[in-house]
């Protein structure tokens, strides 16, 4: 194990060059939440694009989303540079349908806000709509292979997020409806 006196990093500079790096590959905060609202709004029709930003933002604070984004945009920086050794040059750089390291990652961001996202992340990753469908697009020079599975574990995440906490305001709603009886199983 490393010696915890000798290696520091601000939290916040990873924070900071992770909201850069997600910009600089043509990523905002406003996109992903359009994500989350297409994923949402069947559920809670009166959910705002601004709530949505609000759990994106939640989602992005978390030093393990942090971490899957520098890395996925790292290697797909990589991979158009040509800088990665083959095979695994030529399966980053084209998208290679069996390579599935790029989900794998992007799960590791749906996995911080429960099992709900799961499906949500399939939804998403299958239709590819919105910043997507522009992160999918093949120009034969820009490389998104894991940067759109992660923009959708975003959406993915935030999303479950909004879910769990809807339902524990309809709970505390009707808790509070009914005096705080939750029923014959109260003591």
């Amino acid at each position: 194990m490393s010696d915890p006196s000798v290696y520091r990093l601000n939290s916040k500079e990873v924070a900071r060059a992770t909201e850069e790096w997600l910009a600089k590959r043509g990523v905002t905060k406003g996109q992903i939440g359009q994500l989350v609202m297409l994923l949402q709004k069947d559920y809670f029709p009166e959910l705002t694009l601004d709530e949505c930003i609000v759990n994106v933002e939640s989602v992005l604070s978390k030093r393990e989303v942090q971490n899957a984004i520098l890395t996925g945009i790292q290697l797909d920086m990589l991979a158009e540079e040509g800088k990665l050794l083959p095979p695994l040059q030529n399966m980053i750089f084209n998208d290679e349908g069996l390579y599935g390291c790029d989900e794998v990652l992007a799960l590791s961001i749906v996995n911080v806000y429960g099992s709900i996202g799961f499906t949500n992340f399939g939804y998403i990753d299958k239709f590819k709509p919105g910043v997507l469908k522009k992160l999918n697009e093949r120009n034969g020079k820009d490389v998104h292979t894991f940067l759109d599975d992660i923009v959708g574990a975003i959406a993915a995440a935030a999303s479950s997020r909004i879910a769990h906490r809807k339902q524990a305001e309809r709970e505390a709603m009707e808790e509070a409806l009914s005096g705080g009886d939750s029923g014959p199983d109260t003591p």
